[in-house]
């Protein structure tokens, strides 16, 4: 039996330690709540979020601001049904990796099989295999290592102390992608001279293929050397120009020296049309090569396939080309499903049209003057790259002076100046005509270029026919502003270094007619005032020649890497007048600096007054208490004493004159009860240059010669002629009364009815003889 007070006692402690732990359980979960809200992002506290929201914020993040992701919009509107199958892919792929191992090995296994056997048949690589790697590079990674792990037995053991006895070396074209070479020997592990690099032909074939004669020369001095030759990377379609390497005269080189023939390249996408030509078709008998089909086929995030054949697989799973882990062979889905949704008409299809594209540019670049194509192959070469160039100008359109400097400086034969307007050409159909995919391409030798290379842009922008005609349109249009330009940069530099004032600056980086930059005359200032003034001038100057009605373009040049204090001149057309264009720019920044001159001159004078005035005041002042007498200064008295004897003072005021910068007596004023004007203010400064021209016509036009040109200056001539006769007096008939002609004339019509032949008698014998050759020149209008 248990005492009831000890009980009730221990029930009742029980009770009391529940509620201290229930309040101590309280403020943890208080203290999680506070943590987790202080701590844990926004989108983790709480449940979660639900899966509508989740794509509201996926979107957002996708499209962002509309002007800004517009081209990233019209670029997921063209995916199409067979993206959308490819996208199915990896859903699927994530899908069946929960599959058990045994069904998850037959799936893997036959999708792996049946894509490495349709690309094989595709691209006419039989008995080959197949690596899928999301990386376009990562597959000639792994071929290195397996080229290695076979040129080197005991590699999977020693290491790299086997390639201390004989290093390896790599051979790779000048002309291979930028960093190839260095990404794969960081990866592999091995120094940068084992990397050796390939150079093109420079008197004999293309510019962008392999000098075969050179290659065989370095091999044999690496050998030489104890070097062991191991791989070489060729292209069929350089990254930059797309032309094709000599692959069969490259694979007997390697055959000759064991080594392993590596090809990439866009022109290998061909090799599934019917027809193929010779030097892309040698590409099949190659050790590996590596296709992008996403790119050509336009179907996303689809791995890059490289194919190669090996007859070991041991040395193959050695070296990462093979997996045991079936998750890894379902990199190949997507792939698998698009392959059959598209068919072999599809593939086909896509890629001709393609190669079609480019024929159709080509065809129209060939007719098309100051135009310059690269392409190794016109048959079957999928890539377009052309540029505009203009080496000698033509005399006949350019004015004297201009013809001297021409004779004296080989002119517009400066490489940087071509880059610079390539670079704004393409610039400029790229935005004109997006759906092109038209891009800028820097070639060793040939300096910046446009490419146009459908097989990697058509399938996602969905190029047709039309947009091709459009860029050919677009081309056209630019083509003479760029020749009208370049034609007038030498001119427009010599007219701005003859001009007082002006200062030319040579920018071979402005796509432009020049640059120009007002110098200000330095009047005993420091160069920060200098240069505070010249800011001041130029810009102002800029603001009055951006208000004017002409077609130029005027701005301050390019955000980064422009000239301080400088205007940049943009492209012009061959009607443009450049001396009047130089000589208004002169103009201006003088009228800007008078200006400027004429306000400090003010300031100036407007202080010197406001002294002058202070001390005449000071002196009024005395005057007027030598005048009034001592007494008339005491408040009481002076008051008194001004009631008896009032005072008369003369008025004496002043006033300042600021248009002559002194101080004037006002008793002309009181005078005349009205003020006077005073001197007359000069003249603002204004350009002197004013030249007649047509309705409609924009400022720094140069009227057209000839025909056109003689009929203007004819009624220029003719109108000053009549200014010169109405400035005449007027030479009167013996039996006129001595009126004015004007008046008699303005009068006749009011006292003589009209619609006889009489009237028209009295008028014309009321007319002087100069007046008779006015009305018949308006009979001659009429």
């Amino acid at each position: 039996m248990v005492d009831p007070t000890l009980a009730e006692m221990g029930k009742n402690l029980n009770e009391a330690m529940k509620m201290l732990e229930d309040s101590q359980r309280k403020v943890e979960e208080e203290n999680e709540k506070k943590y987790a809200r202080k701590d844990i992002p926004g989108p983790l506290q709480g449940s979660g979020q639900d899966m509508v929201s989740i794509l509201q914020l996926v979107q957002n993040l996708m499209h962002g601001e509309e002007e800004e992701e517009s081209s990233q919009t019209y670029r997921l509107q063209n995916v199409g049904e067979q993206g959308h199958i490819a996208l199915l892919g990896h859903s699927l792929a994530a899908y069946i990796s929960v599959l058990d191992k045994e069904r998850l090995r037959k799936l893997t296994t036959r999708i792996l099989s049946d894509t490495t056997l349709w690309l094989c048949r595709l691209f006419r690589y039989e008995n080959g295999s197949a690596y899928y790697h999301e990386d376009d590079r990562e597959g000639l990674l792994k071929i290195c290592r397996l080229v290695i792990h076979t040129c080197y037995e005991d590699y999977t053991v020693e290491g790299f102390n086997v390639l201390c006895t004989k290093q390896p070396v790599i051979y790779i074209s000048s002309a291979a992608r930028t960093g190839l070479g260095q990404a794969l020997c960081n990866q592999l592990g091995l120094p940068l001279s084992c990397m050796c690099r390939v150079p093109c032909n420079t008197m004999f074939g293309s510019q962008h293929q392999m000098d075969v004669a050179l290659l065989d020369r370095l091999i044999k001095d690496d050998v030489e050397c104890g070097k062991l030759p191991l791989l070489l990377v060729a292209n069929a379609g350089t990254p930059g120009a797309g032309h094709t390497d000599k692959l069969g005269r490259l694979k007997e080189l390697c055959e000759q020296y064991n080594m392993w023939l590596h090809v990439e390249g866009v022109n290998l996408a061909t090799l599934a049309l019917g027809y193929v030509s010779s030097s892309v078709l040698a590409a099949t008998k190659c050790d590996s090569m590596t296709l992008t089909l996403g790119s050509w086929l336009g179907l996303p995030a689809v791995p890059a396939v490289t194919l190669y054949k090996h007859e070991d697989p041991s040395l193959s799973l050695a070296a990462g080309l093979t997996s045991s882990q079936p998750v890894e062979k379902l990199r190949a889905l997507p792939l698998w499903l698009s392959l059959q949704y598209l068919g072999h008409d599809g593939i086909v299809e896509r890629i001709k049209h393609a190669s079609q594209l480019s024929q159709r540019l080509l065809e129209n670049l060939k007719n098309m003057d100051f135009i310059r194509t690269s392409v190794e192959d016109e048959l079957s070469s999928p890539v377009v790259v052309f540029k505009f160039f203009h080496k000698y100008l033509n005399r006949d359109q350019r004015p004297h002076a201009a013809q001297t400097s021409a004779v004296q400086h080989p002119v517009i034969n400066n490489g940087h100046i071509y880059d610079t307007f390539n670079q704004w050409l393409g610039e400029q159909l790229a935005q004109l005509v997006p759906a092109s995919g038209i891009d800028v391409v820097e070639l060793e030798d040939e300096g910046t270029c446009v490419r146009f290379s459908p097989l990697m842009t058509s399938a996602v922008l969905g190029t047709e026919i039309q947009d091709v005609d459009q860029l050919v349109d677009c081309l056209k249009m630019k083509l003479p502003v760029l020749t009208s330009t370049l034609q007038l940069r030498e001119e427009f530099a010599q007219e701005v270094k003859r001009t007082v004032g002006l200062l030319y600056t040579e920018d071979l980086s402005w796509p432009g007619l020049g640059v120009v930059r007002y110098n200000y005359q330095n009047d005993g200032k420091n160069d920060d005032n200098k240069e505070k003034e010249l800011e001041k001038i130029n810009t102002e100057l800029l603001k009055k020649l951006n208000e004017l009605e002409s077609d130029l373009t005027f701005s301050l040049g390019p955000e980064f890497g422009g000239q301080k204090n400088c205007i940049y001149i943009g492209m012009v057309t061959e009607d443009l007048d450049v001396s009047e264009l130089v000589e208004t720019i002169a103009a201006t920044g003088r009228e800007i600096e008078e200006n400027s001159r004429l306000l400090e001159n003010m300031t100036e004078v407007v202080r010197k007054g406001i002294q002058e005035a202070q001390l005449q005041l000071q002196k009024a002042n005395e005057e007027r208490l030598l005048e009034e007498g001592l007494l008339r200064q005491i408040p009481v008295v002076g008051s008194v004493l001004n009631w008896f004897s009032p005072f008369q003072a003369s008025s004496k005021g002043r006033t300042f004159n600021l248009t002559a910068g002194s101080l004037e007596s006002t008793e002309s004023t009181y005078a005349s009860k009205a003020q006077g004007t005073g001197t007359t203010p000069p003249a603002t400064p204004t350009s002197s240059l004013t030249k007649q021209r047509h309705p409609g016509q924009k400022i720094f036009k140069r009227s057209l010669r000839n025909s056109d040109a003689f009929s203007e200056t004819s009624s220029v001539s003719h109108c000053d002629d009549l200014e010169k006769m109405d400035q005449r007096p007027p030479t009167l008939s013996p039996g006129q009364d001595q009126r004015p002609l004007e008046t008699e004339k303005t009068e006749l019509p009011k006292e003589v009815p009209q619609g006889t032949d009489k009237d028209t008698e009295d008028v014309q014998s009321s007319e002087t003889p100069n007046d008779c050759t006015n009305t018949e020149e308006r009979g001659s209008q009429r």
